[in-house]
Parts: structure tokens; C-alpha cells; sequence
């Protein structure tokens, strides 16, 4: 003979079991509808016309936390794929301005020969509805990101997506594929914000575990934002940032 309480105990369940049945059903659709979102956001977003940032980078040792290295680089994009770039400065270690023009020739690649490649879509992730949060202020989706392939441009970890424009203001977790031998792993955290109408990076830190070396720190800041119409009347100088 089945124990009455058992059944009790069982029948009691069953209410919160059809509850979260429930939930997980609606949580499936509005997940599917904002990648979806997301996924067309991005595109229509990208610049329509030519522009130019200053970027600013600071690499920090492992000691005490102190700059080793700082370099300034301009960064020029034409539509509808081109990028390209110029040191403009640089002092301290000579390994700091190497890294970071490993970083932008990784960056100018993947936007002329394969931007969909790393872009945050259902051909690169999977996707998991974490809920949501904040980012600069701006409330957010919160999702998971799994991506599907090993990829030096993809990332492990979380987006913040803009709840009004499905725009990603932020992205932070590990590359999924060191881009060395010599990194054991990079955690990395991507800002994105609107400068006057164009969608771009706005900062960057990445934390990368170095064999021999320990823990390296690089960041970086755009200080500089110039349209096609100011890039065409004068030349660019390093005044504005100093």
C-alpha cells in the first residue's frame, strides 16, 4: 500500500514543478527574441560614414601595479569594412607597444576579412538568459555567452545588451583561445557607448596569466573622437590628449 504522506509530500510538489515549467517556457521565447534583436541591432548600427578615434593604452607588471608602457594609436575606419592604424606614441617597455599592435592587427583583420566571424549572433554563441542588470546607468538583459568554435575573438562569458536599443554596452570573460603559446589564459572586459551618434568600444581591460611573467594588465581608453568632416580639415595632433 503506497504511504499517504508520500503521495502528500509528491502532490505538494507538483504545484512549484508546473511553475517552473511554466517560467522556463516564457523564458525560452524572450531570449530567442532578444538575440534575435540583438542580431539585428548590429548591423544596423555600424557607421555609415568615415571617422577616426584616439586610443590610449596602459600596461601594468605585476608589480605593485605600476605603468610599464603607455601608447597612444589612431585608428582610422572607412566604410563599409576598412580599418587601419597609426602609433602615434609610445613610451616605456617596447613590449607593451608590441602588444598592442598584436591587438590591432587582430582588430583591423577581423573587421575587413571577417566581422561576422566574431560578431555576438547564433553562428558564433550559444545563449542563456542570466536576467537582468546594469550597465553605465543603462538597464540591461543580462545573457551567457558559450561560443561554438575556439576562436581568439570569441569570448566566454556574459553581455550586457541595452534593453531600449539591443545595442551590447558591455562584455566580459575569457577569450576561448589564447592568441599565444606564452598567455595561459585573457579575461577581458569590452565597454561600449554611443560617441556623438556612432556605436563604438569604448574602453577595454584585458588581465592575461603570461608564462614567466605572472598576471599583465593592459587598458585601454578612446580620448578622441573625430568625424569625416573634421578628419578632412586638419591634420590630426596629439594636443587634444595630452
Amino acid at each position: 500500500m503506497q504511504n499517504p504522506s508520500a503521495v502528500l509530500a509528491t502532490t505538494s510538489l507538483l504545484p512549484a514543478l508546473l511553475c517552473s515549467l511554466a517560467l522556463s517556457q516564457t523564458d525560452a521565447p524572450e531570449l530567442t527574441s532578444i538575440v534575435q534583436q540583438v542580431e539585428k541591432a548590429q548591423p544596423e548600427n555600424r557607421p555609415k560614414a568615415s571617422y577616426q578615434v584616439i586610443r590610449r593604452y596602459r600596461a601594468f607588471g605585476s608589480n605593485n601595479g605600476k605603468i610599464t608602457s603607455e601608447v597612444v594609436a589612431e585608428v582610422d575606419f572607412q566604410p563599409p569594412s576598412s580599418k587601419s592604424y597609426v602609433i602615434q606614441q609610445w613610451t616605456g617597455s617596447r613590449h607593451g607597444e608590441n602588444v598592442v599592435r598584436h591587438i590591432l592587427d587582430h582588430e583591423v583583420e577581423s573587421q575587413t576579412k571577417a566581422a561576422g566571424s566574431v560578431a555576438v549572433t547564433h553562428d558564433n554563441y550559444q545563449f542563456t538568459y542570466l536576467g537582468e542588470s546594469a550597465a553605465e546607468g543603462q538597464p540591461c538583459f543580462l545573457l551567457g555567452l558559450t561560443p561554438k568554435r575556439k576562436d581568439k575573438g570569441l569570448v566566454s562569458g556574459r553581455a550586457w545588451v541595452d534593453k531600449s536599443s539591443y545595442l551590447i554596452r558591455q562584455i566580459e570573460g575569457e577569450l576561448v583561445k589564447s592568441p599565444s603559446f606564452w598567455i595561459k589564459k585573457v579575461h577581458v572586459t569590452l565597454d561600449f557607448g554611443d560617441v556623438r551618434g556612432t556605436w563604438l568600444q569604448t574602453a577595454m581591460e584585458a588581465v592575461a596569466d603570461i608564462r614567466l611573467l605572472g598576471s599583465q594588465t593592459l587598458k585601454s581608453e578612446l580620448v578622441d573622437y573625430r568625424s569625416d568632416a573634421v578628419v578632412a580639415e586638419r591634420t590630426p595632433t596629439l594636443s587634444r590628449i595630452r
